[in-house]
């Protein structure tokens, strides 16, 4: 079981960065693959950034060169670093956290949300 709250949200002009941090409970969270979906207004959940125990990356075409995803396991963090902040960058960011178990079936978990608005 993994409990997760994100931080670091707000309002911010078209150009500039934003940090999200991610912090989580419950479990060894090195195991766990962890990323950021974020959900626009009408629009489905989409895949923003994941990052895997080693540390390999991936991101959605939409944030390439200005999104960075990390994680810091010894404090059991994860963070998105947002920069060039476009206005359809706006959306409801959540945390995730994926467990592969040996039996290969997947749980995941879900943090509640940050509000991310890019607008002049």
């Amino acid at each position: 079981q993994v409990q997760l709250v994100e931080s670091g949200g707000g309002l911010v002009q078209p150009g500039g960065s934003l940090r999200l941090s991610c912090a989580a409970s419950g479990s060894i969270f090195s195991r766990y693959v962890m990323g950021w979906y974020r959900q626009a207004p009408g629009k489905q959940r989409d895949l923003v950034a994941v990052i895997t125990s080693n540390e390999r990356t991936n991101y959605a075409d939409s944030v390439k060169g200005r999104f960075t995803i990390s994680r810091d396991n010894a404090k059991n963090m994860v963070y998105l670093q947002m920069n060039s902040l476009k206005p359809e960058d706006t959306a409801v960011y959540y945390c995730n956290a994926r467990l592969d178990r040996v039996d290969y079936t997947v749980i995941n978990y879900w943090g509640q949300g940050t509000q991310v608005t890019v607008s002049s």
